[in-house]
């Protein structure tokens, strides 16, 4: 498949799963474009799921999709600090549907879903985050409180984010 035709396919793939986002919105999960002439580079917001040390956070995350997408999956960054056994300090994720167990089926909506569910069932065994996995399995306690510092800053971050954005006019 040339260059181009590649490109078209990544776009017109990238153009659905924005339709699906905005029709089907997943509960806790949203991401677009950053910019609507670039349909490559995206971010998106994660809420921390119910019933989990991550409940009520309010994490970022940027998406970088290139033009072998949907067969190579996106590169996906936490921007939101988070304190996690399966994110690496850079942010990245360590979750086998971004790498080996990619598959095309796989839209922005349900690869969101995904990491939200990664929020609730942590992978101490795969750790991405040597130190968080050792106080999940060990240290529960200490764990969930340094997890609700991250979730009480993601917070803190939004809101600061909310009042530098201007008030929108009629």
């Amino acid at each position: 498949m040339s260059s181009s035709n590649t490109v078209g396919k990544a776009m017109i793939r990238l153009m659905s799963d924005l339709k699906q986002m905005k029709e089907e919105p997943p509960e806790g999960v949203s991401a677009e474009p950053v910019d609507s002439r670039n349909l490559m580079n995206w971010t998106g917001l994660i809420i921390g799921p119910e019933n989990s040390p991550f409940e009520g956070g309010i994490f970022q995350l940027s998406l970088n999709f290139n033009e072998s997408y949907p067969d190579q999956p996106p590169k996906i960054k936490f921007v939101t600090p988070i304190f996690h056994p399966n994110v690496y300090a850079d942010g990245a994720i360590c979750l086998d549907i971004l790498t080996n167990k990619w598959s095309p089926v796989y839209s922005v909506s349900s690869i969101l879903t995904s990491i939200q569910s990664l929020l609730s069932d942590e992978n101490p065994n795969s750790p991405a985050n040597p130190e968080a996995a050792n106080l999940f399995i060990k240290d529960k306690k200490e764990y969930r409180k340094r997890v609700r510092q991250c979730v009480d800053r993601s917070i803190n971050i939004i809101n600061v984010i909310s009042i530098a954005e201007p008030c929108p006019t009629n």
